[in-house]
């Protein structure tokens, strides 16, 4: 991946440079770029941008325009890692989309509504039965566990005892997501953060778990296929205050809804289900705990239509495209549009897939 280059922040004389030769004859080529997206409105990294700017404009300018463009419309997130550097994001047309759907679509207002369409117990506790357990089967297989969706589903109705170790990550899946949705009234703190973990990975027989316990050295890295380290979490050293700030950060938004400073709640479970990525609190488990944060924030909010809602299977089908969300932003200043903008388009078609198969139910019900 092509990493952006440095522009030495609100220093770099974009304006200056546009009036001096040669840039000055391409002066309208250049200031066509003033923009935070792209003409088809999407919002690309640097290593993708480069390639669709005229030829003979210099790209250290032109990204500078697109900075300059975006850091006129980023709305401040929260500050993440040590050094603390400040996390913004620019409010993008799929995002804005996302919200709209989930706001028509998973509230439980719009969920009692879509039972009520159905009429008929029978069906709508099959559907039902049948939606609650995708994301924790599809989130272990997100992470690597060989269990099929049907062995995995099978396992789950008839509760029996789990037989691999990637049965038992799928347990602690279903667990740690009932868990999330228990503990939807409390506030996050640091011991809660903990205890999701500990309950995701404690009857996982591995020694590369600690269950519930934040790692302790700077030993623990990112890495891809390849076995490249891609990401460096931040040290060890200071972790619960950070992880503690990040708590107060989430609590102070969900108490006060009319601040200045109020986000969405889809925008904060993406948030902290980035921030929790980027932290990296544990030696394992690191990705089924942020994913299951991201849910606890929407059941807090009561959208409970998200029970029902897995994003997992979505972004199981495109895991390059996930971590490459992660990527971007980090080495783009973190700027976490790309990481929301991602997870936006995953979640409005999960959405959809919920109520589409909702709508199917309904026709069963009637034709029944």
């Amino acid at each position: 991946m092509k990493n952006p280059p440095a522009l030495k922040g609100r220093t770099y004389p974009v304006f200056d440079l546009l009036a001096q030769a040669p840039h000055k004859a391409r002066l309208a080529d250049y200031l066509a770029l003033l923009k935070p997206l792209d003409d088809r409105g999407r919002y690309l990294p640097f290593a993708e941008l480069r390639y669709r700017w005229a030829p003979g404009l210099d790209a250290h300018l032109c990204w500078a325009l697109v900075k300059k463009a975006r850091a006129a419309q980023f709305v401040r997130l929260l500050s993440l890692g040590e050094p603390a550097q400040l996390a913004n994001f620019v409010l993008t047309p799929t995002a804005q989309k996302a919200i709209c759907v989930v706001d028509r679509h998973a509230t439980t207002a719009a969920l009692e509504y879509m039972a009520k369409q159905i009429g008929e117990h029978a069906h709508l506790s099959y559907l039902l039965a049948d939606l609650i357990e995708d994301e924790a089967i599809s989130s272990s297989q997100l992470e690597g566990a060989a269990t099929t969706t049907p062995v995995a589903k099978d396992m789950l109705r008839r509760q029996r005892l789990p037989r691999t170790p990637d049965e038992r990550m799928v347990i602690g899946n279903y667990k740690m997501m009932s868990f999330a949705w228990e503990k939807r009234h409390e506030p996050l703190s640091v011991e809660l953060i903990a205890a999701m973990h500990r309950v995701g990975v404690e009857e996982i027989d591995d020694e590369q778990y600690s269950p519930g316990i934040f790692r302790f050295n700077d030993e623990v890295v990112v890495q891809d296929g390849e076995g490249n380290t891609v990401h460096t979490p931040p040290p060890a050293e200071g972790l619960s205050v950070r992880l503690q700030a990040l708590a107060t950060w989430i609590n102070q938004l969900q108490h006060d809804p009319d601040q200045a400073g109020y986000l969405h709640p889809l925008i904060q479970a993406i948030a902290l289900h980035f921030a929790v990525g980027y932290e990296h609190p544990f030696r394992d488990g690191n990705g089924r705990v942020a994913r299951a944060l991201f849910y606890w924030v929407m059941f807090k909010h009561d959208y409970s239509g998200f029970r029902y809602i897995t994003i997992s299977t979505l972004l199981r089908n495109a895991p390059v495209k996930y971590g490459r969300s992660y990527l971007n932003s980090e080495a783009d200043g973190l700027d976490l549009t790309y990481f929301i903008d991602f997870q936006c388009s995953i979640i409005a078609r999960a959405v959809s897939g919920f109520t589409g198969a909702f709508m199917e139910a309904s026709l069963l019900a009637r034709a029944g």
